[in-house]
């Protein structure tokens, strides 16, 4: 069944031990502006309350051939005992809303939590993904002497030089999304990567910063916006998803002063974890030999993200469950042709 409202659905995310920010309703809101469409899928008990469910983000497939339903970082049940239930009525949903098959990414499972095994669901391990597979989490339960203590000397060099410049860093509002998003062009022309058009942008922070889940953190030096990043937090986790520089005025380091702004607002937020969000999916041996000789794709990142004393972290990675298995097979041709 549908959950009865997005406020009551969002509730059960934030309580929920898994519950991460691609499932809230707002960010399906977000994506929906943006050619996605979005369902959630709730179960509920005899009380009526939410005892499991996801959101399911569905996009057109090429030539009218259906849909592509995708299941990012869920689905949550409060007890194992309901998830067949629950996997039988997200199946159902997603086949009647034309999907041809169905994308799930799990997400990352830390050590104390059960683990679940995609193929046990009957699913298969997809050559596509949507989110970084591997990633770079800092553990941030502590004091900043001993979070900087476990960087490397480079990093808390540079961390502490934009303040000696006069580099101002501020938690920014409305009025600085426009500079943020300018930066981004700027990047993105920069790094030879794609970038959301600067709606996407303002949307995602109108969106979250009502509920405080999002700060846009800032960098400027007499007038000039140096760096900016979006970061989001959740429950145990905050994500460094969006981040921006100029190309003016690097020898400040801005960069690295708004990280440090930002894991220390991640702590604030009672946070255990900051989320680097996306490094290239390697073996720590094979990013540490290649990540000086290489700036393709997110190797272009790890030089700067390998920095900060976490540890590289991968999660389940993309399964794939197909209802129609000649679109799926064409859909695989596809990805082959493209190089994918």
């Amino acid at each position: 069944m549908v959950a009865n409202s997005a406020q009551q659905w969002d509730a059960f995310v934030r309580t929920h031990p898994r519950g991460h920010l691609l499932q809230l309703s707002r960010w399906g809101q977000l994506k929906a502006a943006f050619g996605w469409e979005a369902e959630r899928v709730t179960l509920t008990g005899s009380d009526g309350q939410l005892i499991g469910g996801a959101q399911i983000l569905f996009r057109p497939l090429p030539m009218r051939l259906g849909k592509v339903a995708y299941l990012p970082m869920g689905p949550y049940v409060e007890n194992e005992a309901h998830t067949d239930r629950l996997w039988q009525a997200i199946h159902t949903c997603a086949r009647e809303h034309g999907a041809r098959f169905i994308k799930w990414e799990p997400g990352i499972y830390m050590a104390d939590e059960p683990t679940p095994t995609p193929t046990a669901y009957n699913f298969q391990a997809s050559v596509q993904t949507v989110q970084p597979p591997r990633t770079i989490l800092i553990d941030i339960r502590a004091d900043d002497e001993t979070i900087l203590a476990r960087m490397n000397q480079g990093t808390r060099r540079k961390i502490r030089q934009g303040p000696k410049k006069d580099v101002r860093f501020y938690h920014g509002d409305e009025a600085d999304v426009t500079r943020f998003t300018n930066m981004m062009q700027t990047t993105g022309n920069r790094n030879e990567f794609g970038v959301h058009d600067p709606a996407y942008y303002r949307m995602a922070y109108d969106l979250f910063k009502d509920s405080g889940e999002v700060t846009l953190i800032m960098a400027e030096h007499e007038g000039d916006a140096l760096a900016g990043i979006m970061v989001f937090a959740l429950g145990r986790f905050a994500w460094y998803v969006y981040g921006a520089s100029a190309s003016i005025k690097r020898n400040l380091m801005a960069t690295y002063g708004i990280q440090w702004e930002a894991i220390k607002w991640a702590r604030s937020q009672g946070c255990d974890y900051y989320d680097m969000w996306g490094i290239p999916d390697e073996d720590e041996t094979t990013l540490e030999a290649q990540f000086k000789d290489r700036s393709d794709g997110l190797w272009g990142v790890y030089g700067f993200k390998r920095g900060w004393g976490g540890d590289v972290v991968r999660s389940l990675g993309t399964w794939d469950m197909p209802y129609n298995p000649v679109i799926y097979q064409a859909y695989k041709v596809a990805l082959n042709w493209r190089g994918v």
